[in-house]
């Protein structure tokens, strides 16, 4: 069949690749003049940067993409197993190395926080059985069809409820577990990896520490766009077309089915159409004639990031690869957030730092840092006052705790603020995960990832199920393949 997707973003790209080594005849159309949304890079002053998502986890769906498509991975992408996760520092100036090695980290952990190494593991353990339990139902398949649903997993999920943390707060239920503060906020922080807030989101998001710290942290050799652009050269190895610099006005439906799109103001036909645009987006702008679901599409939106580009004329031997400086007051900081106007005055600080692993991203002595705090998603806020505000207390807060003034050495300068992250990558006001996942039904609430009105539509990226980031889009286009399959068994 003739298929369109209609957005270039790790989605649309893993979704191209599934259908296209189907055997259907794929064409993709996106409006920016790159693939990858904001899983893209840039370049300034021989400093160059990732655009976006920063951690690597779960590459085994990497390697299930291209053994779908025939293809030997490392022909297109390789990658490294780090020894270390993230590194660690508290506002009472305490600090910790997590290594990938759970007995080593354990250990540590003991020593830093006083929790024997048990306590820690076994809260690990429990991430690892909320994952077991709940991926299978809840990531894999799609949750508006009784026929992925009505298995041996899902009744084993409804038998474990009780025991998932959905009528508890992240927060709650790590402080049940754990008696140490500083312990409580480094899982705390998990949460965040799909903007949520770990004192309004469920405990059932105590699955995310498994893929870090039971599966494993990795680092793509060329930094993380190297997964975009194996994807994309994959894609047209498989005879996929891509259409850049095309923005699509309108996906085409006669007679309750997709037929096609606009373009340009030429018609374009099509068997299918995928949209990987923000869901929102979607039914706003692509599909005029379609009744949008208001219920769901104005869900509360997830959090944004105000992000620093800068170029750093120094080698920091202290930092590693990923860095998180945290707030003295954690809870203010998630309660600034949902108040939704401003930045809290001390927020916490996340550094991501590839040219520790890929030295061509940095001049020689030099580094590249991408420096990232959490807030609030657009809401009309004056974001040039706000960033400026926000500038002023990482450069105080970073001096403090590296014993230098950040603020000379920076030679080059980019930011990312909200309204930008709207207008380049589509998503309703600059949320990075779509809808806010704060709600303990939010794996109910997400768009489903076909239509149930219109015959031929269907959805992937991070604003419907399963969710956002990396593992969780590449999960949704699996989802599209598996529906589209469904549908059309003799296609």
């Amino acid at each position: 069949m003739k298929v369109i997707v209609v957005g270039a973003g790790i989605g649309g790209l893993a979704t191209a690749v599934r259908l296209a080594s189907s055997g259907h005849q794929v064409s993709v159309f996106e409006s920016a003049g790159y693939p990858g949304g904001k899983l893209s890079s840039f370049e300034k002053q021989g400093f160059r940067f990732d655009r976006g998502p920063s951690l690597f986890t779960m590459p085994t769906l990497l390697e299930d993409l291209f053994r779908k498509a025939g293809k030997p991975i490392g022909n297109y992408f390789e990658y490294q197993t780090l020894n270390e996760s993230c590194r660690y520092f508290f506002a009472n100036g305490n600090e910790l190395i997590a290594s990938t090695h759970l007995s080593q980290l354990a250990l540590e952990v003991e020593n830093k926080f006083k929790v024997p190494a048990d306590v820690f593991l076994r809260h690990l353990d429990r991430s690892s059985f909320f994952y077991k339990t709940l991926a299978p139902v809840f990531l894999e398949v799609s949750l508006n069809r009784p026929r992925h649903l009505f298995k041996k997993d899902f009744f084993k999920a409804l038998l474990r409820m009780p025991f998932l943390g959905l009528f508890s707060t992240m927060d709650g239920f790590n402080k049940k577990h754990l008696k140490n503060e500083q312990l409580v906020q480094f899982f705390n922080r998990y949460a965040t990896y799909n903007g949520s807030d770990p004192y309004q989101a469920p405990a059932t998001l105590h699955i995310i520490p498994h893929l870090e710290h039971k599966l494993g942290t990795f680092f793509p050799k060329g930094g993380m766009v190297a997964i975009t652009n194996a994807l994309h050269q994959l894609a047209l190895d498989l005879g996929v077309e891509f259409q850049f610099n095309t923005r699509v006005e309108e996906v085409l439906v006669e007679e309750k089915k997709a037929v096609g799109i606009v373009t340009s103001g030429k018609i374009i036909q099509a068997d299918l159409v995928v949209s990987n645009v923000d869901i929102y987006y979607s039914y706003t702008n692509l599909l005029k004639a379609v009744p949008a679901p208001q219920r769901l599409i104005h869900q509360p939106k997830s959090s944004s990031a105000l992000v620093f580009y800068w170029g750093i004329r120094k080698i920091f031997p202290k930092l590693g690869l990923h860095n998180v400086f945290f707030s003295a007051d954690y809870k203010r900081e998630f309660q600034t957030i949902k108040e939704g106007k401003n930045v809290f005055e001390d927020p916490t600080i996340y550094i991501n730092i590839t040219s520790k692993h890929n030295p061509k991203d940095a001049p020689e002595g030099m580094e590249n840092w991408f420096v990232m705090v959490n807030v609030p998603n657009h809401q009309g806020q004056d974001w040039q006052t706000i960033q400026q505000s926000v500038k002023r207390n990482l450069i105080k807060r970073l001096s403090n705790v590296l014993g230098e003034d950040i603020e000379s050495l920076i030679a080059t300068e980019h930011v990312w603020n909200p309204p930008e992250i709207e207008s380049m990558t589509g998503s309703f006001a600059g949320a990075l995960y779509g809808n806010s996942s704060n709600n303990r039904m939010a794996a109910f609430l997400r768009h489903p990832n076909f239509s149930k009105k219109i015959k031929g539509l269907y959805f992937c990226g991070g604003s419907v199920h399963p969710g956002g980031g990396i593992p969780l889009c590449l999960q949704g286009a699996a989802i599209v393949e598996r529906c589209i399959s469904e549908d059309y068994p003799h296609a």
